[in-house]
């Protein structure tokens, strides 16, 4: 193993022992081959830059590096925004350490030495975060380089593989170009993601979320204060904007598109599915920490003619959260609210039982007026789990799940 502190300001030659000049960085192609140098960037003495291939380069060591071919032979340095550059993109840049759900910077970049055919290739075989490396960029250059490993050696190593190296990269068109991939990011829990999103500076965090899928994105913007929501939705393309809040449910989307400024609002609504912005619209008309503002429309409804087995029909078509579905609702064919049946009954009755015979009395119900203040006493006096809304004629409206009780009772302490 040989460090990138070790490889800086590497001495390197010619083929013919002509000295050419320093190290100074070092490139990767992700399109090509992810975990190879691919490019040594060189300054010469008078100044000037210089870049050699991998193919070109002959051995290298922690005492310098000869190449193959001569200097006429080796071309001129010229940007190609298709590298990422260790020094310069890796090195001291904030990482995602997904198996420790942190940001973590990076300290040193460990490689392999490897002969292929006639020449040398160096391998990325992980960064490093730990206090071994801290130590050799702290005391780089100031003790010999063996003595100095021998040093660092006695303090703790951290590394993370090079393949599980998600970097963060505020800049979307050179996101792109590094094609390092956030799918590990992504298998993480939503609340994780949140977390690490609040260690971030504001344009990492754009960058961090148009990196995810929508649905992991809406359930990460769920696990942040509505505010931080919306600076984040303002900073990102309408359409993408669109997309993620498509996947919310219809009262956090709601209440988001709230703090949205109109034209953001407006826009965002604009790129949603008709059915999924109507829904949105609809609660949108509901004022601020009411019943009608806090709850949902997605939960489970059936008439009250009904059976187990249309209301099992039914729940395998639901697709909205599932913490609305501790209960079935019973309305009549107008709409209108008339009972309420636990989902444990539906599934230990017979399948041609009807629901009215199932439905749990009273019912318990809250008009869409009602104070957030009245809202969370009914939760904690009936022990609920979900509290369905009616209209000033007992229409069924939504339902106030207890998460958003509980997200509301924690907000104000």
């Amino acid at each position: 193993m040989i460090y990138f502190t070790e490889l800086d300001n590497l001495p390197i030659y010619d083929v013919k022992g002509r000295y050419l000049g320093r190290l100074i960085d070092m490139g990767v192609d992700p399109s090509q081959e992810p975990r190879r140098v691919a490019a040594y960037h060189v300054r010469t003495p008078k100044k000037e830059f210089l870049c050699i291939t991998h193919e070109q380069m002959q051995s290298i060591s922690v005492r310098s590096a000869q190449t193959r071919v001569p200097l006429d032979d080796i071309r001129c340095y010229s940007p190609d925004e298709g590298l990422i550059r260790l020094k310069k993109d890796v090195l001291d840049q904030q990482i995602i350490d997904v198996n420790n759900r942190k940001v973590v910077r990076v300290n040193d970049v460990d490689f392999d030495i490897q002969p292929v055919n006639s020449h040398t290739e160096l391998r990325l075989l992980d960064v490093n975060v730990g206090l071994s490396a801290a130590v050799r960029r702290l005391l780089q250059g100031l003790l010999a380089k063996h003595t100095l490993r021998t040093f660092s050696n006695l303090f703790p190593s951290k590394i993370i593989p090079w393949e599980f190296v998600n970097l963060i990269e505020s800049d979307p068109a050179r996101r792109v170009r590094l094609r390092i991939s956030y799918e590990r990011l992504g298998d993480l829990h939503p609340a994780d993601i949140a977390d690490i999103l609040e260690e971030l500076s504001r344009d990492e965090q754009k960058a961090l979320i148009e990196s995810l899928d929508d649905e992991t994105a809406a359930q990460t913007l769920a696990e942040i204060p509505t505010k931080m929501q919306a600076e984040l939705l303002e900073s990102i393309a309408p359409a993408k904007a669109s997309d993620i809040v498509e996947e919310m449910s219809p009262d956090e989307a709601a209440d988001v598109l709230q703090e949205l400024s109109p034209e953001t609002s407006a826009d965002v609504l604009a790129g949603m599915e008709k059915e999924e912005a109507a829904e949105v619209r609809e609660l949108l008309g509901f004022e601020e920490n009411t019943a009608g503002g806090l709850m949902t429309t997605e939960f489970v409804v059936v008439e009250e003619t009904s059976t187990v087995d249309r209301a099992i029909a039914t729940l395998r078509e639901y697709e909205g959260e599932l913490e609305a579905l501790s209960m079935i609702y019973v309305v009549t064919a107008h709409g209108m609210l008339t009972g309420s049946v636990p989902l444990a009954r539906i599934l230990l009755a017979a399948a041609h039982t009807p629901l009215k015979d199932l439905a749990t009395s009273p019912v318990i119900f809250v008009q869409s007026y009602a104070d957030a203040k009245r809202v969370v006493a009914m939760f904690y006096k009936y022990n609920l789990l979900t509290l369905p809304v009616v209209d000033e004629k007992g229409r069924l409206l939504g339902v106030v799940t207890a998460d958003d009780v509980l997200e509301l009772v924690v907000s104000r302490k």
